[in-house]
């Protein structure tokens, strides 16, 4: 059953109708994504961010360098004390 229909223009242009701007949160400015799954093209919202912008803010000077498991363990032993100590050195 679908939600709404839309007609395409000469130029290729949809609107989009209101029921599924509601539904999707779309205002103006938003951009939507058209992905293929299978023989279906599914449209929606697109996310205001991608990994790659993530990425770089939380790694701005590259990839951090790779821990040692014993590395690992100091520093959660280090963390759990910390939490835990309740005032005691």
């Amino acid at each position: 059953m679908a939600l709404a229909k839309s007609k395409v223009t000469s130029q290729g242009q949809v609107s989009v109708p209101a029921a599924v701007r509601k539904k999707l949160g779309i205002v103006p400015g938003s951009t939507i994504e058209w992905e293929e799954e299978g023989d279906r093209v599914v449209v929606r919202r697109a996310g205001k961010y991608t990994f790659e912008d993530i990425r770089r803010t939380l790694f701005p000077d590259g990839p951090p360098r790779r821990a040692s498991l014993e590395d690992m363990k100091k520093a959660i032993e280090g963390y759990i004390m910390e939490q835990h100590a309740r005032g005691r050195y």
